[in-house]
């Protein structure tokens, strides 16, 4: 005797009867959920690693011009504070900006690393820089978004209770370039490219769990090992014995 059993689609990849129950598809999901695959490529100008000086600074900035492609700034701040974990001296953004009023709003702000280096050719904008103590330029452009989507879910409420039942998922993807420049001589140090994608899911039985896939934070990380061997902290000086 044999028995056919329909299966029906619930994420990508992934295909279920419907006598194997919810269980199974939480069970699924928590092995498939929240991974993720990061490219991380590094084009480097010199040889070795560029020493950052006593005194000297990184400052990271992202594509500021009106439009769809404005960087993050919540994914800048993460590659700044992952640099400053890594003891490199980061100036704030918001200050650098300022610093530099009005050439680097919205809508005067260059759209490229290399039109923003052109910028610092000029003697008046060389010295502004000079004087925030900011030695290299981390430039940040690109974005995140969600590529893909499906299942269902629907939730209920009633006298005795209520709660959700179904599946969710959705993919994202994070690509991202980053060019570092040295402000004073006005050269590339290096370039990254980094491409994260994963898929994240949410079943539902009663309560909805979310296994979330971090795309940004894998591009985060990937982006600030990468800026990290390309830019040497200055060596901490030891006091002197008393």
């Amino acid at each position: 005797m044999s028995t056919m059993m329909r299966a029906r689609r619930v994420g990508p990849g992934l295909r279920l009867g419907p006598g194997l129950g919810p269980g199974l598809v939480l069970g699924a999901a928590l092995l498939l959920g929240g991974c993720v695959n990061t490219k991380v490529e590094q084009l480097r100008q010199g040889g070795h690693a560029v020493r950052v000086g006593a005194g000297e600074s990184v400052v990271v900035l992202g594509r500021r011009h009106r439009g769809d492609r404005e960087s993050e700034a919540s994914f800048n701040r993460c590659v700044a504070d992952s640099l400053r974990k890594r003891r490199l001296q980061i100036h704030p953004d918001q200050a650098f900006v300022d610093a530099l009023f009005p050439w680097l709003e919205p809508r005067t702000a260059p759209v490229s690393a290399q039109a923003l280096n052109n910028l610092f050719d000029r003697p008046d904008i060389a010295a502004r820089v000079r004087a925030t103590g900011v030695r290299f330029l981390v430039w940040v452009d690109g974005e995140t978004e969600k590529i893909d989507s499906g299942g269902s879910m629907g939730c209920a409420i009633s006298p005795a209770g209520g709660g959700c039942m179904g599946f969710g998922w959705w993919e994202k993807e994070s690509r991202y370039e980053v060019s570092i420049w040295d402000v004073h001589n006005r050269s590339a140090v290096g370039k990254i490219t980094v491409n994260a994608s994963g898929t994240s899911y949410m079943p539902a039985i009663i309560v909805p769990i979310p296994m979330i896939a971090r795309t940004e934070s894998a591009a985060c990380e990937g982006i600030a090992a990468q800026v990290g061997e390309l830019l040497a902290p200055a060596p901490r000086v030891s006091a002197p014995p008393g």
